[in-house]
């Protein structure tokens, strides 16, 4: 039996997005060449009509996305332990928006070589839009914000460009640090692999603050408290690296010697955590702060030192 072709309803996270931009979306996965050929022989139609690729999506338009086969396309199934991972990890949730404490180890997407992401799963389980205001890497725990309405992802994006969102973590770095502010001024360019500083790449800006010293027979560390003032890929393993202060058990930019010795004192991931986020929420227009407390497996690594 051939398969259906899919109707698709444009929600408010998709208004104004070209239509080729929104089918390479909605068919991961798909060559671009491949989408294009199906808009030109009117196999997708909006509203059962035909359009152009660069036909910008309005609040409702039916598209009709034909069938496609891919050896990679899967029926990806979201197990229940998942799902309730999710559930129990929301700090905060109001009707625009919703903050969870990711877990390490957990992708915020798909893709990769990772099949099962938050936003798929949150998408899957509440069948309703919601979208990424910012991401975090894999092996970062912590605060991840995501958008229920497109107002709301807006209204946050523009705080995020202004710095007007204040995110802050907590790193265990290599090396002890003196208790002051240290301010890491340094643009960072992304290549295909890693992202490094460079004068090529654009303003990045962290503020590392020391808040207690570690000495140990083979071993100096400080626990550090840092506050991005910019979003760059990598930006706070890649500044703590260049201030010669690596964080722990960072399999890109960390230091392969203290990570050892780290990990025979019981630390198995990365030392990274997004302590908090305060922002104007764009619902109630009031300041708000989430704090992600810090997870049992890095408390109990700090005890034991």
């Amino acid at each position: 039996m051939n398969a259906s072709p899919r109707l698709v309803t444009v929600d408010e996270f998709s208004i104004g997005q070209r239509l080729d931009n929104y089918l390479l979306k909605k068919l991961k996965g798909v060559p671009r060449p491949h989408i294009y050929r199906i808009i030109r022989k009117g196999e997708v139609r909006v509203n059962k009509g035909r359009k152009k690729a660069e036909y910008k999506l309005q609040l409702n338009d039916v598209v009709r996305i034909p069938p496609i086969k891919l050896a990679a396309e899967k029926s990806i199934r979201y197990s229940t332990n998942f799902i309730d991972l999710l559930s129990k990890s929301v700090l905060y949730e109001d009707e625009g928006l919703m903050i969870i404490n990711k877990q390490n180890g957990v992708a915020v997407h798909g893709g990769s070589g990772v099949n099962v992401g938050v936003i798929e799963a949150l998408k899957d389980k509440y069948n309703k839009p919601i979208e990424l205001v910012h991401r975090l890497d894999r092996a970062t725990s912590g605060c991840l914000i995501l958008a229920k309405k497109r107002s709301v992802l807006k209204g946050l994006h523009q705080q995020l460009v202004k710095h007007q969102m204040e995110k802050r973590y907590i790193a265990f770095v290599k090396n002890s640090w003196s208790k002051k502010y240290h301010t890491i001024d340094a643009p960072i360019f992304q290549n295909s692999r890693y992202s490094v500083v460079d004068v090529k790449g654009k303003e990045s800006i962290s503020i590392f603050h020391p808040i207690k010293n570690f000495q140990g027979k083979d071993y100096s560390a400080s626990l550090v408290e840092v506050e991005i003032k910019t979003g760059r890929t990598h930006q706070i393993r890649v500044h703590a690296k260049y201030a010669d202060h690596p964080i722990a058990q960072d399999d890109k930019y960390g230091d392969h010697l203290f990570d050892k010795v780290m990990k025979e004192k019981g630390l198995n991931r990365l030392f990274l955590h997004a302590k908090s986020v305060t922002f104007t929420n764009p619902t109630t227009n009031e300041i708000q702060k989430v704090v992600a407390p810090l997870p049992i497996e890095l408390e109990d690594f700090l005890n034991k030192l």
